[in-house]
């Protein structure tokens, strides 16, 4: 006798494709997530050296206004502030934005781990119904097993009734 074939094998086959295709769409959203925030801590180490820079200028302009510098050589030294301001100015818009690129980056791995989780529990209802049927297939086959036992086990007792032990032997 033939193995009873499960009728929604091709639907547990698709919710364990659409498992691993949540599965690799959240691992991809994951993996934007870390560059996405690597990227945020580089721009902020760039603002951090360019304040230190910032810092360091004006330390070293006021210094040389104390000594006594040249009229010219000041205004390199403010201009060259002045452009460290506008730098800073321009990481802090880079910053802004890329937070923003971290958050859409967070609600992308928010969404992905619920549907992958959804994948996950479709799956898991899947199984656990092929399980189910399994253990019913097993079980009305074991009843089928029995029921034959027992006419045969029938049989064999009218057979002696009706013809003795003897002729049980001759047959």
């Amino acid at each position: 006798m033939a193995k009873p074939k499960y009728r929604l094998e091709a639907l547990l086959t698709i919710k364990n494709q659409l498992k691993k295709k949540a599965e690799a769409t959240l691992a991809f959203a994951i993996k934007k997530l870390i560059e996405a925030k690597k990227r945020l801590k580089e721009l902020e180490e760039e603002k951090e050296k360019l304040t230190k820079n910032l810092k360091k200028a004006r330390v070293d302009m006021k210094s040389k206004i104390s000594t006594g510098s040249k009229i010219g050589e000041g205004n390199v030294h403010v201009n060259y502030l002045r452009k460290l301001e506008e730098d800073i100015e321009q990481k802090n818009e880079e910053i802004d934005d890329q937070k923003q690129v971290v958050e859409e980056a967070e609600e992308g791995v928010k969404l992905t781990r619920k549907e992958y989780i959804e994948a996950c529990k479709e799956l898991d209802i899947m199984e656990k119904h092929k399980e189910l049927w399994a253990k019913k297939v097993r079980d009305e086959l074991s009843k089928k097993e029995e029921r034959e036992m027992e006419e045969i086990g029938n049989t064999i007792h009218r057979i002696r009734k009706t013809h003795g032990e003897k002729a049980l032997g001759e047959i």
